[in-house]
């Protein structure tokens, strides 16, 4: 009998989901009693020519999970069965523990090029093991934050919903994505695991299919308002001011039914809008609202509003799950530091800031974002709020600041009216924003 395969990595085997060569050089350290505190930095070097800023989200939830790995005799069986791993060093993993610091940037956080979202200061290999693992968590929520964030900016405080779950990359992405959504401020997702899981709302109406199950489309409607009175009813299963009609005829003779809204899920999204603005209205349906979704991204929906539709929310589905536009980000975690001494990769174009670090953001006389300061850690700086905070300190997790990843949503809403007027733009281009480095920063990397 075949053993199942599990759909979902549990967070029991999170030791094991990490490059090859990340446990090569761990034993390779050991071997060779390289046991000094190393410090790495998270970082992008370069934002996609379609974002003014990136929203950092992630590093929190991957710094906490870090803290808790570990190695189970199961685990060490599977490494010994490669031949590439000693007994001994496979004894030392058994026992092996995060026990550094780890400093993040809150969730919800606007980043830009070359600023830490987060760093790592521990024996250097337990900071080395952390690498394929913080990456891969920060990567997906940093993306998929990143382009919900546009894609609420576009809709302009009306509400949109994540439909996306169908076309991501995996389980994983679908469930962990919510998280990103739920901080970059959507209003609801249809996937019922990762809303429960991460406390957002979960919305949906009906697919096609039933009301092609329905002998006729004005009896689909009919039975499914009286299943759940205040729905919404998707209308252009056929003709969709037709099936705008036939909501309004349900509702005259059965005004208890009690439709909330109708989706409008194909053709030109905005003259429909219209069109069945003006029925509704017409028929004294004014309160009744226009969902509109198919194929939408923050472009379309700005396009849409500008033109005056009269959509009231929106539903993005593939461009929020997998952004085709932004599908990743130059992310890297690379070692600045090593035994007291600043260590710098000379590779062209792959340049690293050395040393331990502090982020600094100023702001302006009315509150507003004037520009970031990457300093050392230590560096006595006078103006500007100190960004990176220590989330893990000595292995051990402070529960006080990891309650702040559930105030993301929050942040973000604040940070959005403190971005300056060119950072909304949905236009390709790049950002003026200034991001400086600190005197002895530059003193440092020019003598690395």
């Amino acid at each position: 009998m075949n053993t199942p395969i599990p759909v979902q990595v549990a967070d029991a085997d999170l030791a094991l989901l990490t490059d090859l060569y990340q446990l090569t050089m761990i034993q390779a350290y050991w071997k060779e009693a390289m046991h000094e505190r190393a410090t790495f930095s998270l970082y992008f070097r370069r934002l996609p020519p379609s974002r003014r800023f990136m929203l950092a989200c992630g590093q929190q939830h991957a710094a906490e999970l870090a803290s808790r790995l570990h190695f189970t005799p199961s685990h060490l069986a599977s490494l010994a069965d490669t031949g590439l791993f000693e007994d001994g060093f496979l004894e030392w993993l058994a026992d092996w523990r995060f026990e550094g610091d780890i400093w993040t940037l809150r969730e919800g956080t606007p980043v830009f090029a070359n600023e830490p979202l987060l760093e790592v200061d521990a024996p250097i290999a337990q900071a080395q093991l952390l690498e394929s693992l913080i990456m891969n968590l920060v990567q997906l929520e940093t993306v998929l934050a990143s382009k919900a964030v546009r894609i609420v900016m576009a809709a302009r405080g009306r509400p949109v919903i994540d439909f996306g779950m169908r076309r991501m990359h995996g389980v994983d992405a679908a469930v962990r994505g919510v998280r990103a959504y739920r901080t970059a401020g959507l209003a609801g997702t249809s996937n019922v695991l990762g809303g429960l899981r991460h406390d957002l709302a979960i919305n949906g109406t009906m697919a096609h299919s039933y009301i092609l199950a329905h002998d006729n489309e004005r009896d689909a409607f009919r039975a499914f308002a009286r299943h759940y009175p205040g729905t919404t009813l998707l209308v252009d299963t056929h003709d969709t001011l037709e099936g705008v009609r036939k909501v309004i005829e349900i509702m005259r003779e059965e005004p208890g039914v009690g439709v909330k809204a109708i989706r409008l899920d194909s053709g030109d999204l905005g003259e429909l809008a219209k069109g069945a603005r003006r029925l509704l209205d017409d028929a004294g349906h004014g309160d009744i609202k226009i969902v509109a979704s198919s194929g939408l991204d923050e472009h379309k929906i700005d396009a849409l509003l500008t033109d005056g539709a009269p959509i009231d929310a929106f539903g993005v589905g593939t461009e929020m799950g997998a952004p085709s536009d932004a599908p990743v980000i130059d992310l890297s975690y690379k070692l600045v530091e090593y035994a007291g001494t600043p260590r710098v990769k000379h590779s062209p174009n792959k340049i690293n800031l050395p040393c331990r670090k502090q982020l600094f953001r100023r702001l302006d006389d009315q509150g507003r974002y004037a520009g970031d300061l990457i300093a050392l850690r230590d560096e006595p700086i006078a103006e500007g709020e100190p960004l990176l905070r220590p989330l893990v300190r000595a292995g051990r997790v402070d529960e006080t600041e990891m309650a702040e990843a559930d105030r993301a949503r929050e942040r973000v809403q604040d940070a959005l009216t403190r971005l300056p007027d060119e950072l909304h733009s949905l236009t390709h281009g790049t950002s003026d924003y200034a991001v400086e480095l600190s005197p002895d920063l530059k003193r440092h990397q020019s003598h690395s």
